[in-house]
């Protein structure tokens, strides 16, 4: 069972990356992309300001340089 609970993990994990991945990659301008975030997070019961998508972003920015 943790064996099976290791691997969803795993998955989910991989699935996050990959969409914070396409949404960073994608051929918009940045101003477009922070309000399609903001949009998406409201959608969910998530309430961002301006700023903290912001730090969001360069958060996750600084995560996949390195």
């Amino acid at each position: 069972m943790n064996k099976a609970l290791g691997i969803l993990y795993a998955f989910l994990g991989g699935a996050i990356v990959g969409c914070s991945l396409a949404l960073l990659y994608a051929p918009e301008k940045g101003s477009d992309l922070r309000a399609r975030i903001k949009e998406m997070l409201k959608k969910r019961g998530i309430d961002f300001s301006d700023d903290e998508v912001e730090k969001l972003v360069k958060q996750i920015s600084a995560q996949i340089e390195e």
